[in-house]
């Protein structure tokens, strides 16, 4: 019956070989009516804890779906978690079924985060008209208009000219791309850029970057699988919450100032359109636009602004060290197309396919969220032979999708190539989903990937990289967590062209 239910190995055993009385009654529980995908056979309470490789879980799914397939359940303590592996099992689920994999899955620790929820970790009503609204105001203020990409090339000149005053000394690139990148989105949320010497600018960013250091933890991955215990536990989890308070204070002191200063006719940036949208939905009774919304919204809109994208531009920057001669291309075309007489601009994309075949492959090379965001099902579904019961949490595995063999050959290999057809064309790929699919697709999308390439075309315009050591010692090996990956630290030095 074990073989039959998609369990391997039979009723967990106690200690001393006895199986577990509860064993039929924990079976129902878990696999409830209906074929279950297959998986390791979980243990009560702990589920498959103990068999999961915590330090580096993608890796371990990879070797899960060689087992299992592309569908398969594991658990994360008491939680049932779906996951997804491979292009066609993803875009069946995320696209094909995309009002049925549209919820937000369970992640205790962003959930203790966020309180109330904002845009990424709010589901139904709730998360459709805070999307909705999102999205149009992020294309009011600019994103996908002309007015971003202004406000891009104007960052990255402070960017190029903060570069050039490192006299060709080494340094690390982290905050440098943090700070710009920053600023772009605190121009759409806030109403205006931070000097980079501003106090206040870097507490947050500092709070930023440790939050995204102690993410990598164990005690994170811990964290998501026993919330209730590990809220008694010290440790690193406990500084996230406070440095995510500090932050969110942070905001409601700017939401404030904004409330006393704003123009009902006039929206100066996000918050206010968000107060001007409280006043209207006021009147028809709805309640989900609200002060404490705002905050998060706003919050996870600057986390999410920053953070992403400015660690691929430094992995990517990593990678071109690695690889002199890429870089050698991509200057080539830079010089070709834009000169040097003025800034890049979205629109020399179309005319410099092998810059754009190299800003794609950084972002599949990368996966930055190899495990994608969780989704949840928001009814019972049935997706190729298998019963998912609703509520169930999907990991819909986009690093499988990037690392497809057939689409992409050598994926394990940095290659530009990936992204070119035989004639030196651009080639697009559907298999291209850093950024998710479907209807969680990444709100900030259209920023994240005009911001890629303008600030890497600039520096790339600006500058030549020089590594420290040889390139074929550069180490571009990933540290990777239970929710993302990233680069390791490293030097470069920048030398005018």
């Amino acid at each position: 019956m074990a073989e039959a239910a998609g369990l391997r190995g039979g009723p967990p055993k106690l200690h001393g070989g006895a199986t577990s009385a509860a064993w039929p009654a924990w079976k129902k529980m878990l696999y409830g009516p209906g074929k279950l995908p297959p998986g390791p056979l979980p243990f009560p309470v702990i589920g498959n804890t103990l068999q999961l490789n915590k330090k580096n879980l993608p890796q371990h799914i990879e070797e899960l779906s060689e087992t299992y397939g592309p569908i398969f359940t594991i658990y994360l303590g008491s939680e049932r978690v779906v996951v997804l592996y491979g292009y066609e099992t993803v875009k069946e689920a995320l696209i094909g079924l995309g009002d049925e994999f549209s919820g937000r899955g369970s992640m205790p620790l962003f959930e203790k985060f966020a309180q109330q929820s904002g845009i990424v970790f709010s589901n139904g009503e709730r998360w459709k008209q805070l999307r909705r609204f999102a999205l149009t105001n992020l294309r009011n203020f600019g994103m996908g208009k002309k007015s971003i990409e202004e406000r891009i090339q104007e960052e990255s000149r402070f960017l190029v000219e903060r570069l050039r005053n490192t006299q060709e000394q080494p340094f690390d690139p982290t905050l440098f791309l943090t700070h710009a990148v920053s600023n772009v989105i605190c121009s759409i949320v806030f109403g205006d850029r931070f000097d980079y010497e501003d106090k206040k600018f870097v507490t947050l960013i500092n709070l930023l970057e440790e939050n995204g250091n102690l993410q990598r933890s164990p005690w994170t991955a811990l964290y998501n699988f026993f919330p209730t215990l590990m809220d008694y536990l010290p440790g690193p989890h406990q500084k996230l919450f406070k440095n995510a308070e500090k932050f969110r204070r942070f905001v409601l002191e700017r939401v404030n100032v904004h409330k006393e200063s704003m123009d009902a006719n006039y929206a100066r940036d996000f918050i206010d359109a968000f107060f001007i949208k409280m006043e209207e939905v006021q009147r028809t009774g709805q309640s989900h636009f609200t002060v404490e919304s705002l905050v998060r919204s706003t919050v996870e809109l600057f986390v999410a602004g920053t953070g992403t994208t400015s660690i691929t531009l430094k992995f990517g920057l990593l990678l071109l060290l690695k690889y002199p001669e890429i870089e050698e291309k991509v200057h080539e075309e830079i010089d070709r197309v834009v000169g040097r007489s003025r800034s890049p601009c979205m629109a020399d994309r179309s005319q410099m396919p092998y810059t754009d075949a190299v800003v794609h492959e950084i972002q599949r090379f990368f996966a930055l969220v190899p495990l994608g965001v969780p989704r949840a099902v928001t009814k019972d579904v049935h997706l190729k032979q298998y019963f998912i019961p609703k509520g169930t949490t999907i990991f819909p595995a986009l690093k499988s999708v990037l690392y497809d063999s057939k689409e992409f050959p050598n994926p394990k290999q940095f290659n530009p190539e990936h992204f070119l057809d035989e004639n030196g064309a651009f080639r697009r790929s559907d298999y291209f989903m850093p950024f998710s699919a479907g209807k969680r697709i990444c709100v900030g999308e259209g920023l994240a990937r005009m911001e890629i390439f303008l600030i890497l075309t600039m520096i790339l315009q600006n500058f030549t990289l020089k590594p420290l050591v040889d390139p074929k010692d550069i180490d571009i090996t990933l540290s990777t967590s239970f929710v993302s990956n990233s680069p390791k630290s490293y030097q470069l030095r920048v030398v005018p062209r």
